[in-house]
Formats: C-alpha cells, sequence, structure tokens
C-alpha cells in the first residue's frame, strides 16, 4: 500500500463540489491515475481521520492548448467522488 500523499494530489474545489458537500456530503479529489477505488479509500480515512462510505472514479481527459502554431495537451488526470459518513467532514473545506 503506498502513501496516502502519493495517492491523493490535491482536493478539487469548484462550485460544483461545493454543491455537492453541502447536500450529500461527498468530497472531491484529484488523484494518481493508477489509484483504485479501495487505494483512495484508504487514504481520505487516513489523511483526514473520516469514515468513507463509497468512492467513485473518473478518468478525465486533458485539454487541447495552443500556443502559437504549436498544439499540445495538458496530462490526463483522475478525479474521485468521496461520500462520508453522515456528521463527518472535512475541515480544509469549511470555509469554502
Amino acid at each position: 500500500m503506498r502513501e496516502p500523499h502519493r495517492i491523493i494530489h490535491r482536493p478539487i474545489i469548484t462550485e460544483k463540489g461545493t454543491e455537492l458537500k453541502d447536500q450529500v456530503n461527498q468530497y472531491l479529489f484529484e488523484v494518481a491515475r493508477d489509484a483504485n477505488k479501495i487505494e483512495i479509500k484508504h487514504a481520505v480515512e487516513s489523511l483526514f481521520r473520516v469514515k468513507v462510505l463509497q468512492v467513485r472514479t473518473l478518468s478525465m481527459k486533458g485539454k487541447k492548448k495552443r500556443v502559437g502554431r504549436s498544439v499540445g495537451r495538458t496530462p490526463d488526470w483522475k478525479k474521485a467522488v468521496a461520500t462520508l459518513k453522515e456528521g463527518d467532514s472535512i475541515e480544509f473545506f469549511e470555509g469554502v
């Protein structure tokens, strides 16, 4: 099992993520592309001291970017939606 900091890269703070947090107690994270749901669950539980009920993952495609005549792509990445037990919350998101 890898270190939790190598699995969870950063939280994703968007309008949709804030709505999910307020309505159904779900939190969004950018995670390692090769991480599975079990590793993500254990990483969130150990980093934030909460109980995770469900993890859903999405593979996001990188966007095309253009600078002058050259065209490139941003890297592909993976998003995870973690559903927490009722009553649990992550303090990092409280001021958002």
